[in-house]
């Protein structure tokens, strides 16, 4: 038997950056990953995803060089060598987080765990490890639903998509959430014949309807059919994908792959769970409190697991804040609302907070700010002035409440935006916040004078 201060379980960007921190906090400490570091974000996911639509933004703008008076001559493009790519990044990156975890002193197992007791983790090869405190950070993995047809090979989930060395022709995506409407800017761009099926009335629902509904329009004008508002009954060989509307009408699509992109299951089972005494929620879910802690002292879990926000950074934020409650340091519970989310379309999407409707349903008095992209310089010598940028405040306070983004790099400028709501900043901070000329990020300045009726680079609003 070992005796470390903490062990942590899983290696994605919860677990390791949960296991380096307590190291630094003073914590003898332990990682255990069975398979590569980095998790389902480097190696099936997040990184794996945004390396290949990199590789498709390079192809696009070189076929699209000539309108800024570049000539490249004919241009195509070699899936086979994205998909290398895309793998010497994963390794490369993964080579960085076990160095990471050497530098600072973190001992790894590769190795298969579960939870013998509350205090102890029994490893597959028999050898146990005792901690004082344990991070759960086992993450998620693709949801199967229940479906015939579900198990034909050419039916495959994103873990299986994006192993790849060929693009496909035609493509169907059950599913538009967040990784079907990234699969489908993918290989739209490349020419494939994309359908996507969601079963509610919108793609991209927890978006600004304005937003998600010009993602919508922009992935139509590129090809991609979508079909809201159907219920995927059965997949048959060939592949045709059987579906049915709310009215009962019949209706199908065919495609050589069918992408299963509806939702993602926590890995709570197989963990010993049980024997520690640990209670999960009607989901799956690891059950945690707002520092994610577990029903047992000493325990914690974080990431996908607990099921508060599946993603990446902010199964990191996690990790770090109960590095920090481990180690008796100061730290706050985590909260949802100012972790930003993003979509990796054309123009790139991004959110933080809330909604202008669920804003509104907490009874304040709401405003709004809103600019076009239309007016940004940048965006003109860009060459990709179609967006928006939406702010939503309280106008007895200013606090900015959410943020909601389509334009190039919206991705990398919504971190303003969270950082000011970190800070509880308002409205009128940010307008008068000087920004640098010409960037696209003078559209979130823009926008808050917009709130006020300022903006001086859109047209006045004339009133009768």
């Amino acid at each position: 038997m070992k005796k470390f201060d903490a062990v942590v379980l899983g290696g994605g960007p919860g677990g390791y950056v949960c296991a380096i921190r307590l190291s630094q906090n003073g914590l003898n400490t332990a990682l255990i990953e069975e398979k590569d570091l980095g998790g389902t974000c480097l190696n099936r996911g997040c990184v794996p995803t945004k390396s290949l639509l990199h590789s498709a933004e390079v192809y696009r703008e070189a076929r699209e060089a000539g309108r800024f008076g570049v000539s490249v001559g004919e241009v195509s493009f070699d899936y086979a060598a994205f998909a290398g790519r895309k793998d010497a990044v994963l390794k490369t990156l993964r080579n960085g987080i076990a160095g990471l975890l050497k530098s600072h002193g973190v001992t790894v197992f590769t190795n298969h765990a579960v939870l013998d007791s509350p205090r102890q983790l029994l490893l597959d090869d028999g050898e146990i490890l005792e901690a004082d405190h344990i991070v759960l950070a086992t993450g998620s993995r693709p949801a199967r639903i229940p479906i015939p047809g579900i198990d034909l090979p050419e039916v495959v989930d994103s873990t299986a998509l994006l192993e790849l060395t060929s693009c496909p022709k035609k493509l169907v995506i059950v599913g538009g959430g967040v990784i079907g409407i990234e699969f489908a800017t993918l290989f739209s761009s490349l020419g494939t014949s994309v359908t996507i099926l969601e079963m509610l009335d919108s793609i991209l629902a927890p978006l600004d309807a304005d937003i998600s509904s010009a993602i919508g329009s922009k992935l139509t004008a590129g090809g991609v059919q979508i079909i809201t508002g159907v219920r995927v009954t059965s997949i048959t060989e060939g592949i045709t994908v059987h579906y049915t509307d709310k009215a009962g009408t019949e209706g199908s699509v065919e495609g050589d792959l069918c992408l299963m992109a509806g939702g993602r299951k926590p890995n709570s089972d197989n963990l010993g769970l049980d024997k520690a005494g640990v209670r999960l929620t009607k989901r799956g879910h690891v059950d945690t409190d707002g520092l994610c802690r577990t029903n047992v002292p000493g325990i914690y879990a974080i990431g996908d697991l607990n099921g508060k926000m599946e993603l990446a950074h902010a199964a990191s934020a996690q990790g770090l804040t109960v590095a920090s409650h481990i180690a008796g340091l100061p730290c706050r519970a985590f909260d949802p609302h100012r972790i930003p989310s993003c979509v990796y379309t054309v123009p790139e999407a991004a959110m933080v907070g809330l909604t202008e409707p669920k804003a509104r349903e907490t009874g304040r008095d709401i405003g709004t700010g809103v600019f076009s992209l239309s007016g940004n310089g940048k965006a003109m010598i860009m060459g990709q002035n179609e967006g928006m940028v939406k702010l939503i405040f309280d106008k007895s306070t200013g606090e900015i409440l959410g943020a909601h983004i389509l334009a190039p790099r919206a991705t990398d400028m919504i971190a303003e935006i969270a950082a000011v709501m970190n800070a509880e900043g308002t409205i009128d901070e940010l307008a008068e916040t000087v920004h640098p000329h010409p960037t696209v990020s003078e559209v979130l300045m823009e926008a808050a004078h917009a709130a006020y009726g300022n903006c001086v680079h859109a047209p006045k609003v004339r009133t009768k």
